[in-house]
């Protein structure tokens, strides 16, 4: 055991520097980055996503349906009560309006702007010698011509 051959020769480290900053973890990983044409692949279709898409599209409009029948009879009232209102709003408009078509009215038939307008035009009560009373036949006949 005198010789210490190359293989057995114990191996001491070597001395550390102090002032040495000890190694970052993961400091030997290098990334590259390498430029990949991906223009010529064509993604291949997926049988199973196609029914995935199939049947959201479906369940949207399954709750669209119920989304509406729950909404449309509050929708329906109000826009009810919109036209009730603009109707009663009508109504009084044409309320307002009659009363005023009916005081014209009463005012053209007044018997003073009668009197008046007759009197204009040379129209006055006949006396009672120009008044001529036809006395019609009493079977309702009435006088043919031929």
């Amino acid at each position: 055991m005198g010789l210490e051959t190359a293989h057995n020769t114990p191996r001491c480290p070597a001395p550390r520097d102090p002032f040495q900053l000890r190694t970052l973890p993961q400091e030997d990983v290098f990334f590259y980055c390498k430029k990949i044409d991906n223009s010529r692949l064509v993604r291949e279709a997926d049988p199973r996503a196609r029914g995935a898409c199939w049947s959201a599209i479906g369940a949207a409009g399954v709750v669209l349906v119920l989304l509406t029948g729950a909404f449309a009879p509050t929708v329906a009232a109000t826009l009810a009560g919109y036209k009730l209102e603009a109707l009663h709003s009508e109504e009084l408009r044409l309320l307002d309006e009659s009363r005023n078509l009916d005081l014209q009215q009463a005012e053209l038939l007044s018997p003073e702007r009668l009197d008046k307008l007759a009197r204009l035009n040379n129209l006055v009560t006949p006396a009672s010698g120009q008044v001529e009373h036809l006395n019609g036949k009493s079977d309702g006949a009435v006088a043919m011509t031929k």
